[in-house]
């Protein structure tokens, strides 16, 4: 491994994404702040659970941060912020107690009873689990409760300059709305004083040296004055958004291409508050199967556990690496092609020199250089193994692995029995069920008889090249052109898919004579 000023060095003209997001913080502090500190942030509603969204931007987030430690000296912090102070809009269909919840509308998430018993309200209940989530990971983060920050005084101050500056702050927002929520629109949420649920009510007074807003309740028809700070009034969330990256000191902060406009308001908002917004991107959206955009309620994408049940989590984080600002499919066929990526750029790290290592995606993945994985094969190899072997025992097809790369075994290589179980998980449940040989035409089959009498006078350890070079001269002979035809032919007709493997691994995998009988089968 270089030496970190070699690193240093190459980081600070690197075009990788991380490293021109960090040289964004280096230009916001040519001096260091006061604070003593770079302070990234994530935010998360917990209305729900964590999610793959959660997940993507916690890590591109933390690939940043370790970018800019690579470009600086001064510390940085990740907080992830839970937006537990907001009230509870609808029950979700996937929690037990529907009845019970029901009751609970309009109040905090903090003050929701969880319905699974185990916490304190049901946001502290999802709270646990977003911690649980990002302590699976290992990253490195500190969790900041919204509850705790506006019950404890901590964001008292920024409330009361948002009082202050009320006039400035509706003549950012209220632009941006329609005219009947134009109307009734307040930045101050109180909180009632009865039954504390978060109002959404027209603001009648306010008082900037008292603190204070007033409304009128519905109920009673009196006019009720509450303080906006410690806790008795929340923000409207593009406004509260402004108001936490004041009160904590964000510097940076990443939002989906959705966010774009309230980014802008609230960097705005920010702005009169008399602070800087922080330094950020924004990331497109995922799309489903069909090409829509993935929906947490709609339930139309794939989850973290749904990916980390047939692949290893470095190859999500690949995914969430790559192109952050070009929409992609997020959909269980993407899977084997980001195992096999992220098992060739960690392969590749150790020969490249060092400004490919830190464009390298594993970096970035690792925070540095990646673990030595010792994998000879392929994912998609693997899985194309699964399915023609017709077995989903880990012990059977460890022993045409085993014979093919002798001194490999579930003891020796680890990262290899994983990605074994994992292809036996992945075509069992994806590729299995769609398998359809067909028969071969006329000109077709001729090539694969010839196919056979070339492999049949091979040395069934001849090795990959040698039978990739017959499965060649066949296709040439028969008059394939282009020969990839003759390649789509072999997978449809001895895989039972319109896409395969290098022929020549496949026979070396899977065995010469094993490999003879495959065709044979096809030409009966």
């Amino acid at each position: 491994m270089p030496d970190p000023d070699a690193f240093r060095a190459a980081a600070a003209t690197n075009p990788a994404w991380p490293f021109v997001e960090a040289r964004k913080l280096l230009d916001r502090y040519p001096q260091p702040p006061a604070k003593g500190h770079v302070l990234f942030e994530t935010g998360y509603g917990p209305s729900g659970l964590p999610h793959i969204g959660t997940f993507g931007e916690v890590v591109r987030t933390t690939m940043v941060r370790r970018a800019y430690a690579l470009l600086s000296d001064l510390p940085t912090r990740l907080i992830a912020f839970s937006d537990d102070m907001d009230g509870f809009r609808k029950v979700p269909p996937n929690l037990p107690q529907q009845d019970m919840l029901a009751q609970y509308l309009g109040q905090p998430l903090t003050s929701v009873p969880d319905p699974f018993g185990t916490h304190s309200s049901l946001g502290a209940h999802n709270n646990a689990r977003l911690m649980a989530f990002l302590d699976g990971f290992g990253f490195d983060y500190e969790f900041v409760s919204s509850t705790d920050c506006y019950r404890s005084g901590r964001f008292d101050a920024t409330l009361l300059a948002v009082l202050a500056n009320y006039d400035a702050v509706m003549a950012v927002v209220l632009p941006t709305l329609g005219p009947e929520r134009r109307a009734t629109y307040a930045p101050f949420l109180p909180l009632c004083p009865e039954t504390g649920v978060v109002l959404q009510v027209p603001l009648i007074a306010r008082d900037a040296a008292a603190g204070t807003v007033s409304y009128v309740d519905t109920r009673t028809r009196e006019v009720v004055t509450v303080p906006v700070t410690g806790g008795r009034c929340k923000l409207q969330w593009k406004v509260d958004w402004a108001m936490r990256w004041v009160a904590l000191g964000v510097d940076y902060e990443m939002a989906g291409k959705d966010l774009i406009d309230s980014v802008r308001l609230s960097g705005q908002i920010a702005g009169i508050l008399g602070a800087r917004p922080p330094e950020g991107f924004n990331y497109e959206l995922f799309l489903d199967a069909a090409g829509t955009k993935i929906s947490k309620s709609k339930g139309n994408g794939l989850g973290v556990d749904d990916w980390l049940a047939y692949a290893a989590p470095e190859s999500l984080a690949l995914y969430m690496y790559q192109s952050p600002r070009k929409a992609k499919r997020l959909h269980f066929d993407v899977i084997p092609r980001a195992v096999d990526e992220y098992l060739a750029f960690a392969a590749a790290f150790a020969d490249q020199p060092v400004e490919q290592q830190l464009g390298n995606p594993a970096f970035h993945i690792h925070g540095g250089a990646p673990p030595v994985a010792d994998v000879p094969l392929t994912f998609g190899l693997l899985l194309n193994l699964v399915t023609v072997a017709g077995t989903d025992d880990p012990a059977v097809l460890w022993g045409y692995v085993g014979r093919s790369f002798p001194g490999t075994s579930v003891a020796t290589h680890p990262d290899l029995d994983r990605l074994v179980r994992y292809a036996i998980r992945y075509a069992r449940d994806f590729v299995v069920p769609t398998l359809v040989r067909r028969r071969p035409d006329a000109r077709e089959a001729a090539a694969l008889a010839d196919l056979d009498a070339r492999l049949a006078v091979l040395d069934p350890d001849a090795g990959a090249e040698a039978y990739q070079n017959e499965v060649y001269e066949a296709g040439k002979a028969a008059g394939f052109e282009p020969l990839r035809d003759w390649f789509k032919a072999l997978y449809e007709i001895l895989l039972g898919t319109a896409n395969g493997p290098r022929m020549g691994s496949f026979v070396a995998l899977y065995g010469l004579n094993a490999t003879r009988a495959l065709i044979a089968e096809s030409l009966i």
